[in-house]
């Protein structure tokens, strides 16, 4: 399906691929993985043809369609179930040829390859996509225009998940989904009939959607089979071997070159010296184990305080408009909680996040808070507000200004900016290493409570761990709304549900969730009756044409279903017939027993009758098939 060859490409002289080779074969689910910055994303633009390589190839089998999540969201006035729709091209084509042509052979195509790709349904198949990745029936029929670019990056996801590709490029797919979308394209994911490449930062999504692991390192790639902790354990041993073998390549020269300096200007061994001289050179070098940079996260230790440090008793909150989203909030968080916020989207749990920072007020109720409590507060859209001409050391000298540098470098240290990156404009940080930044400035204070809305956006799976290792370390309280479930999973002791305007204890895990997420989903499908595959409603005098046009499509197929049911009836029969009437015209036939004689021709009428039958159904139904698709007048 796709073979990637000798591939090399630089950027600025600097080789980002260097003979790097990948083959992707029909239905696999591959996931490619490795540090950002190590040329992933740059790797799905040379398969989509985005961008041409500098030496070797990329190849497609013949007639393959390639999906690829384009890097601009749609944001026009369609509504996004038509702009989902409109990505099956075929079918869109096909609809307006209908439309326009009156050729009947024509008409007869266009019929019959609708029914082939299940035209009909596509309504219904779109609007499931749709709300799995958190888009109600009402939002379905709203224009792109009036979403956010995070909503509409969804859009695309959707469009190119219904246009159903047989290799589909996904770079980072799970960014601007909340955990129940994310739980839900998981599971569209392990349905999925094609193959994709899957580029994500996410074990569990790696663990449980990808059949095989691509490593890209040091600008090669490296195949492996299974899933991401599959490849975690395989690399390691491989690793383990390379440092054991290089090892003991080493301890041999060393060994020998001890044996050569020694002996080398000795007469009676100098023979012996010159031949393992010759062996040294000929050996070929086992390198040493290439070890790529580690990142590193490391909270400051807050002072204690005593609990709780924070309260809300029967509060209220929303915004401008006096309409609160959440009610009867009564919370308490000590310093030793490790809260994670689920719900859907839209339920408020970014509205809660930022009560509980003070970003917001009460409308109702009351919220109390220690004192002496700090509050440090993480969210993604923080990374708009930074100055992209300063550096990391500015910014942090312009919210300490009465701290000494090494105090501020110390800081920044904590979450991986040495010498070399501090002084860096954050404008030529990577999305990483911004997403680091705002770590290290939200946590300036040393805060008891720390509250993180989406905090790994952007960061690798070293990151991530190196991120799980520092929050685990952390003396303080953890309030955090994610979309990854290993995350949730090993920091959060308490799991809390913003759902139906109010926040409730969860009880269970996150296995117990995603089955949760499920019936719920479930039981929307039956309320909704989308069980039933009912199209969209439409309106006016093209939603009765495309009603009529959909029964006569059916119609049609029902009878050319009969047509084809009693073709092979009546060759089934008449292959029967001749079989008998060769027996019947045997004249040993008839040296034998009557009844076997009066068997034979009690079953050549039978046989006769239902081929007059069979023949008669097959005239009427091509009959009332030609008849359906005359023009009409």
């Amino acid at each position: 399906m796709l073979h990637i060859n000798d591939l090399t490409l630089r950027v600025q002289g600097d080789p980002l691929l260097e003979g790097a080779a990948m083959a992707v074969h029909k239905g696999e689910r591959v996931g490619l993985v490795g540090r950002n910055g190590a040329g992933k994303t740059t790797l799905l633009r040379l398969v989509a043809g985005a961008v041409q390589p500098d030496e070797g190839s990329v190849s497609l089998a013949r007639n393959i369609r390639v999906g690829w999540l384009p890097q601009e969201a749609p944001g026009g006035e369609e509504s996004l179930l038509e702009t989902v729709l409109a990505a099956d091209q075929e079918r869109a084509s096909l609809l307006t040829e209908l439309d326009e042509t009156s050729n009947p052979e024509r008409i007869a195509y266009i019929h019959e390859r609708l029914v082939d790709i299940e035209a009909d349904s596509a309504p219904a198949r779109a609007a499931r996509i749709l709300a799995g990745l958190g888009f109600d029936e009402t939002a379905q029929g709203r224009a792109c225009a009036v979403f956010s670019g995070g909503w509409r990056m969804r859009i695309a996801l959707a469009a190119l998940l219904f246009s159903k590709p047989d290799l589909m490029l996904l770079d980072e797919p799970t960014n601007h989904l909340d955990l129940e979308a994310t739980l839900w394209f998981e599971g569209y994911l392990r349905a999925y009939p094609g193959a994709f490449l899957l580029v994500s930062h996410e074990r569990s999504l790696l663990n449980r959607v990808v059949n095989r692991i691509v490593h890209l390192s040091n600008c090669k790639l490296r195949s492996y089979t299974g899933n991401y902790e599959q490849f975690e354990r395989a690399r390691r041993e491989q690793q383990r071997l390379q440092s054991a073998l290089h090892a003991k390549q080493q301890a041999e020269r060393r060994h020998m070159q001890a044996f050569i300096d020694r002996f080398r200007y000795k007469a009676s061994k100098a023979r012996q010296a010159q031949s393992r001289l010759k062996a040294l050179e000929r050996m070929e070098p086992i390198a040493p184990l290439a070890t790529e940079r580690g990142v590193t996260f490391a909270f400051p230790s807050p002072r204690p305080l005593a609990p709780p440090i924070l309260t809300l008793e029967k509060a209220a909150v929303g915004y401008a408009d006096g309409n609160p989203i959440l009610r009867d909030l009564d919370i308490r968080i000590d310093m030793d909680d490790r809260i994670a916020l689920l719900g859907a989207n839209g339920n408020g749990k970014s509205t809660l996040a930022r009560l509980l920072a003070a970003k917001l007020k009460p409308m109702a109720g009351s919220m109390t808070s220690s004192p002496k409590l700090a509050v440090g507060y993480f969210s993604q859209d923080q990374a708009e507000s930074l100055d992209f001409d300063a550096s990391p050391l500015s910014h942090l000298e312009k919210l300490m200004p009465n701290e000494p540098e090494t105090r501020l470098r110390a800081q920044l240290g904590r979450f991986g900016f040495g010498a070399d990156r501090a002084d860096v404009a954050a404008g030529k940080l990577s999305g990483g290493e911004k997403a680091r930044l705002l770590f290290a400035l939200v946590s300036r204070a040393a805060p008891q409570l720390l509250i993180l809305d989406e905090p790994t956006n952007h960061l690798d799976i070293d990151s991530r761990q190196a991120l799980i290792q520092a929050l685990g370390a952390f003396e303080g309280a953890v309030v955090l709304v994610s979309h990854d479930p290993h995350l949730v999973q090993l920091i959060a002791d308490r799991l809390w549900l913003v759902a139906d305007g109010t926040v409730r204890p969860f009880d269970g895990d996150m296995e117990d969730y995603r089955r949760h997420v499920t019936e719920q989903r479930r039981m929307e499908r039956e309320r909704a009756g989308q069980d039933r595959e009912a199209p969209p409603k439409e309106s006016g005098n093209r939603k009765r044409k495309r009603q009529e046009a959909a029964r006569q499509r059916e119609a049609n197929s029902a009878l050319r279903r009969t047509i084809q049911t009693t073709e092979k009836k009546v060759d089934q029969l008449t292959t029967e017939l001749k079989s008998l009437e060769a027996a019947l015209a045997d004249p040993t036939l008839y040296d034998g027993e009557a009844a076997a004689m009066t068997e034979l021709q009690t079953r050549h009428a039978e046989l006769r009758a239902a081929l007059a039958t069979a023949e008669e159904q097959w005239l009427n139904a091509q009959a009332a098939y030609e008849a359906a698709l005359a023009p009409k007048p």
